[in-house]
């Protein structure tokens, strides 16, 4: 195990992970509405992407990144309109009453649909690439240690970010009645649907 490249990995899935997208905004809506754990396994979702993406990228899997990076726009098209899908479904749901919160099934959709959702996101796969092509690891002549190190790192600097969000959020749980939950749904779910909007508009304009 290389600790230097273990320790860049988790700053850069860290980093990645941080920046509160639809993902981000997804988890948070989850966790107030239906607990900690939805919100926790909706960002293991992204991170399992994530994870599959510093593969890709690490071990100079070209002929996956090209095939992403080739259909980038049905990726970002199914994406996009799966974005909006949700949007409109959160927007339109009332809130769930917390003893349906945790079954198994509802913590499996949270978890394809992040999932899903970042797969379907090519731009991933390309920060990654140059990230790890920068560190002299997007090919088939890396170090192996230091790329299977720096893979790991991601994973475990993702999940952190989604552990801490998920467990702050969920602090603030308490505090959200039915009505206040409501506004959640109407909020959380009208964000979504302009990242959407801006991610199918991008298509277009390509």
């Amino acid at each position: 195990m290389d600790i230097y490249f273990l320790i860049k990995g988790i700053i850069i899935g860290f980093s990645i992970a941080a920046p509160v997208g639809p993902i981000g905004v997804l988890c948070i809506r989850r966790t107030l509405t239906r607990g900690r754990l939805s919100g926790l396994v909706s960002g293991l979702g992204a991170t399992t992407a994530d994870g599959f993406y510093g593969v890709v990228a690490a071990f100079g899997l070209t002929i996956i990144s090209n095939i992403i990076v080739g259909q980038q726009f049905w990726f970002r098209l199914v994406g996009g309109l799966f974005l909006l899908y949700l949007g409109i479904k959160i927007f339109s749901s009332k809130p769930a009453e917390k003893s349906a919160s945790d079954k198994n099934g509802n913590l499996l959709s949270d978890y394809v649909s992040t999932l899903f959702l970042t797969i379907t996101n090519p731009m991933t796969i390309l920060s990654f690439a140059a990230i790890f092509a920068g560190l002299g690891l997007g090919s088939s002549n890396g170090n192996f240690i230091s790329a299977t190190s720096m893979v790991l790192g991601v994973i475990l600097g993702s999940a952190l970010w989604w552990i801490i969000l998920s467990s702050g959020v969920n602090l603030l749980r308490s505090k959200f009645n039915t009505n206040y939950l409501k506004f959640v749904n109407w909020i959380s779910g009208t964000i979504i649907i302009v990242f959407a909007m801006f991610a199918l508009i991008g298509i277009v304009k390509r």
